[in-house]
């Protein structure tokens, strides 16, 4: 149990290496630490909602490139080891394929919170700019948002245990689509009146993380309106998010391992 845990503990450094050096990230990164600054400008045009929209503006943008950040590592890193034939050499040593999916896994895990926790540092920091206060309820938004990345990453690593990154970018995308219109895709179920429209929606909702849960701010919950700037859940919710999270990411990460195991690399 030690010797497979220090195995993939390997993994996820050399993993977390390769992303740090990674151009792309830093592109990322940039893109999503501008939009934090822009948002300070698009909320001086409101009109006496300053803060409110530039806060708005932000945790939606640490929520989208942190999004495409786990997408992009997701379906990157499996299959560059096998671009560049390094998985031949990988797996010739005392390590079993479920670790090296595990330890891939753990490594972009490790990237993402890194990046999260500096999204949140430039957040924090504009709302220091704007003498604006850091809410629990700001906090709770990054808290799920930060589980939410952490699913998608998921979700990528299990389609690239088998497909392209082209085609796994795409898929993925699109389970995170229909995860954030689970409200949407459950309305126009009840409303519709083909049985098969019901049926693939009805099939759609059950397959699918539900990721409208880690993004419910300016939505309903249970009827009630919640917001970063008014009422907003609990940390109980977020507690029982995150054990939601938990629970996909183990079994996304345990479907990829069973498939990546029976893939022919010759």
């Amino acid at each position: 149990m030690i010797g497979s845990l220090g195995r993939m503990w390997a993994i996820a450094v050399n993993t977390f290496r390769e992303a740090i050096r990674n151009k792309v990230l830093y592109g990322i990164g940039v893109m999503a630490l501008v939009l934090i600054v822009v948002a300070v400008a698009i909320g001086n045009m409101s009109l006496h909602e300053e803060a409110r929209v530039a806060r708005d503006v932000s945790v939606a943008g640490v929520s989208f490139f942190g999004m495409i950040t786990a997408v992009y590592l997701g379906v990157s890193m499996l299959y560059n080891e096998m671009q560049k034939k390094t998985i031949h050499t990988i797996l010739a040593k005392p390590i079993e394929r479920h670790e090296f999916v595990l330890g891939k896994y753990v490594g972009m895990a490790i990237t993402l919170t890194i990046l999260t926790v500096l999204f949140a540092l430039a957040l924090i920091g504009q709302l220091k700019f704007q003498q604006a206060e850091l809410t629990p309820a700001i906090v709770k938004a990054i808290v799920l948002s930060y589980c939410e990345v952490l699913v998608v990453a998921a979700v990528a690593v299990f389609f690239s245990s088998f497909s392209s990154p082209f085609l796994s970018g795409i898929f993925t995308v699109l389970i995170w689509l229909i995860g954030r219109w689970t409200d949407e895709l459950s309305d126009a179920a009840a409303r519709a009146s083909i049985r098969a429209f019901r049926v693939i929606c009805a099939v759609a909702l059950r397959l699918v993380p539900d990721m409208h849960l880690f993004s419910l701010s300016g939505g309903e919950l249970d009827g009630k309106h919640v917001s970063v700037h008014g009422s907003f859940v609990t940390w109980g919710y977020v507690a029982q998010s995150a054990a939601y999270a938990v629970t996909w990411i183990m079994v996304l990460l345990l479907l990829a391992a069973l498939i990546f195991r029976r893939r022919d690399f010759v």
